[in-house]
């Protein structure tokens, strides 16, 4: 009978014949899951919300008070309508998956590649994929719970243009749009969706991010973070058209 050195059954050989397991390989099948069932739930939502729309209100007056975020009209003149249900399903898909969402998360993942943070991921292409896809799951998490819980009381999370009123009243605009919308009888009241949302989907995705930034340091940062990005979402929309139409205006003469 031959027998095995001590070592080969001790604690310690047992762990190093152990394989490592990283926690950032489960994420994607969870973080699909959920989104797909957020996002149904967005969608489903929003369906409901259709019959609060106003009486009268024809599908011509629900394109015009979307459109109504671009054109020039001061704050006391504005005619709010509410948002309708296949507003809010766009405003989860542009929000979500749009221009300014998917150019947002090729500066954050770039940004995190060149710090290699969380280093789980690596400073490489794999980790930028890793780093881009793990900002569109919380984004895509916050969009439709906000969508979805929002529906329930008519919170519009569209961001309405003031580009007549002065500069700074402007900026006022920009900065009280991250902490308020519009309910279905026109009044501004607090963006209790949004507080749910974005501290949700950030405390939430703990459960598929990989260990060094999943605890209650990094949900809170990343909360403080999310208001902070709508703030400059909402700059974007009220001053880049400025910007634009100088350009042109200037490229033209």
């Amino acid at each position: 009978m031959i027998r095995m050195p001590k070592f080969f059954g001790s604690r310690r050989y047992l762990q190093a014949r152990r394989p490592r397991v990283i926690r950032c390989a489960r994420p994607a099948r969870s973080f699909v899951a959920c989104t797909v069932v957020l996002a149904g739930i967005s969608v489903c939502a929003a369906l409901a919300s259709a019959q609060h729309v106003q009486p009268g209100q024809t599908s011509a007056g629900a394109h015009k008070a979307d459109a109504g975020r671009q054109i020039s009209t001061r704050a006391g003149d504005f005619k709010y309508e509410p948002i309708t249900a296949r507003q809010r399903f766009n405003w989860f898909v542009i929000s979500t998956i749009g221009q300014r969402s998917l150019v947002g998360g090729v500066f954050s993942a770039a940004f995190g590649t060149a710090l290699d943070r969380p280093k789980e991921y690596g400073p490489h292409w794999g980790g930028f994929a890793d780093r881009y896809g793990m900002r569109l799951s919380g984004v895509s998490t916050g969009n439709a719970i906000e969508a979805s819980v929002g529906a329930l009381w008519g919170e519009d999370p569209r961001y309405f243009r003031v580009p007549d009123e002065p500069f700074k009243a402007r900026v006022g605009n920009v900065l009280a749009r991250a902490f308020t919308d519009y309910r279905r009888d026109g009044q501004i009241e607090p963006a209790y969706a949004r507080f749910i949302a974005i501290p949700g989907n950030n405390f939430l995705s703990n459960t598929w991010r990989v260990q060094s930034e999943a605890n209650l340091h990094d949900a809170v940062l990343r909360t403080g973070l999310g208001f902070g990005a709508r703030m400059v979402s909402n700059a974007y929309l009220e001053f880049w058209p400025n910007v634009t139409r100088r350009i042109f205006h200037r490229n033209s003469k």
